[in-house]
């Protein structure tokens, strides 16, 4: 994040979700990496704080660009990151959508799960539980913090569904390019006239 007007932040993504903040009335901007490891720890969250506790930023009056990323139509993930999501978010069962094959992967996490074929730690790695939502997360985080849901704005496009626009490292196995995402503050023009 920063205040400098001329400095531009950028970060990286290949189906992570970058989230652009700006302070229009502070004029502080700052970049966000929030896949589901930064998510679950709460990063967007921290930001906001940081934001709040560097440059006195009112949250109220931040406004927030989530940028395309992988969605929930595309972003299987484990049991693992279910129960994480859940032993950190109060209201995880509405980050999850339950996959066709597994009905009861995010509706009823404490399923029979000893009745595995597989002996106790030995499960295969990888096993889709549910598809998280991303976005629905980032939301989360920015209105727990006192963002605006009207300046939460949202591109809508999924990596993963539009390879021929963007890059996604879950769809294109690994070996891909990446986004930039950026924001800065323009230097002001000493010599416009």
């Amino acid at each position: 994040m920063t205040a400098e007007p001329g400095v531009l932040l950028n970060i990286r993504v290949a189906d992570c979700l970058p989230v652009l903040l700006v302070d229009p009335r502070g004029r502080v901007v700052a970049a966000v990496h929030a896949g589901w490891r930064g998510a679950l720890v709460r990063i967007i969250e921290k930001t906001v704080g940081d934001m709040r506790r560097a440059f006195g930023s009112d949250p109220e009056e931040l406004i927030a660009a989530l940028g395309p990323s992988i969605r929930a139509c595309c972003f299987e993930v484990g049991e693992e990151v279910v129960e994480a999501f859940h032993g950190k978010f109060a209201s995880a069962e509405r980050f999850f959508q339950t996959l066709p094959n597994r009905p009861e992967a995010a509706t009823d996490r404490h399923s029979i799960m000893f009745l595995s074929a597989y002996p106790p730690g030995h499960a295969p790695e990888h096993v889709p539980a549910a598809r998280l939502d991303l976005i629905a997360v980032a939301q989360e985080q920015l209105t727990t913090s006192g963002v605006k849901p009207a300046n939460i704005l949202v591109a809508d496009y999924c990596t993963a569904c539009h390879t021929d626009l963007f890059f996604s490292h879950r769809h294109e196995g690994g070996s891909t390019g990446r986004q930039v995402a950026a924001i800065g503050i323009a230097k002001p023009d000493h010599g416009a006239m």
